[in-house]
């Protein structure tokens, strides 16, 4: 369950240290989407339940709370995360991230709610009105944080207004703008940042990552991101859709919607977001983050296109990606994108 760290999240760790003689009762790990954040929460409440930890704090791996931990058996540790998550057992080490998890289809008819749900939080209270596995810390881990319902917010909120005695809540998180800000002040903040190109390059490159630089830029610089893009087989389908973006026209969106219409929607619309951005990006700064490898195609497009139309389209874009996952036709809502992506050009 809690693997070793990544190489990256080394210094992290020895700054995480710092806080082990006055733990707070509350601290959420944010940053990047696709970095381990919840692998490195993990790692840490195991090493807070270890029974011998290492002399950098780190968990031990062989006393009887770590095999515990590895089987999820530990009486003192709970993990609260949607259902959907629950169907893996992922890769931010599990993370796309993931927190950031990997999902798997269901064989139950009824979907697994990607929300944590009230009910989980009302489940914790028992868990904290027991007594402590030889009188010693019991740990609640929680992600993705921002997948809390209102109800389960205000519950949670609740249970930090008043933390139990002896008890530890880890919550990770990949956007604190998406938490009430109630929970955000009652939490110890603790950021995790991307690592470096070259340490994340390398990272992928020993994992047999082929083109690992391209991968990253693609991800934004989130390894794990990029790994998990690296081994979906998408990459014709990808290059497929940058293409048609390249070439924007009524008639290409309609083609388009019709060949990519079994791709995942929610791919499709965070491709165009980093398209979008790119080319805002190249107009206002002359730099290019996400989709070097296609510099020609964006400087053509920068030259037609009005900045102004292109904030309100990523602003579109963004709203798009929140109904993405449950569309009613995939090809309306990818030639409905396509088109309204194409008249950013059309003057």
């Amino acid at each position: 369950m809690a693997s070793p760290l990544y190489p990256w999240q080394q210094s992290s760790w020895q700054q995480l240290q710092q806080l082990r003689e006055r733990l707070p009762h509350a601290i959420l790990f944010h940053g990047p989407e696709g970095i381990g954040k919840t692998r490195f929460a993990e790692r840490f409440a195991k090493a807070l339940l270890c029974q011998t930890p290492t002399a950098n704090g780190d968990a031990c791996d062989h006393c009887d709370s770590c095999g515990w931990f590895e089987q999820y058996s530990h009486p003192d540790y709970r993990r609260v995360r949607p259902e959907a998550l629950d169907e893996d057992e992922a890769v931010e080490g599990g993370e796309t991230e993931g927190g950031e998890l990997v999902e798997k289809k269901s064989a139950k008819s009824v979907k697994p709610s990607k929300d944590i749900k009230i009910d989980q939080i009302r489940a914790l209270a028992d868990f904290m009105n027991i007594s402590t596995h030889r009188q010693g810390m019991r740990v609640v881990a929680l992600y993705p944080a921002e997948a809390l319902n209102t109800a389960a917010a205000n519950a949670l909120l609740k249970t930090l207004e008043e933390p139990p005695p002896s008890t530890m809540f880890l919550l990770v998180s990949n956007s604190l703008d998406r938490l009430l800000p109630t929970i955000l002040s009652r939490c110890r903040k603790f950021a995790l940042t991307l690592p470096s190109m070259q340490e994340a390059q390398s990272w992928l490159t020993g994992q047999g990552v082929k083109d690992a630089d391209i991968w990253l830029a693609e991800q934004g610089g989130a390894p794990l991101a990029a790994h998990a893009a690296a081994e979906s087989g998408m990459r014709d389908t990808m290059d497929e859709f940058l293409q048609l973006l390249g070439k924007p026209g009524t008639e290409t969106a309609l083609k388009g919607a019709e060949r990519l219409q079994k791709t995942s929607v929610t791919e499709l619309v965070a491709w165009l977001q980093r398209w979008l951005y790119d080319v805002i990006s190249l107009k206002l700064s002359g730099r290019i983050r996400y989709y070097p490898r296609y510099q020609r195609e964006l400087e053509a497009l920068v030259a037609r296109a009005d900045l102004a139309e292109l904030l309100r389209a990523i602003k579109a874009v963004n709203e798009r990606r929140a109904i993405a996952d449950h569309p009613l036709s995939a090809r309306l809502f990818i030639e409905d994108m396509l088109l309204a992506y194409s008249n950013l050009f059309s003057a």
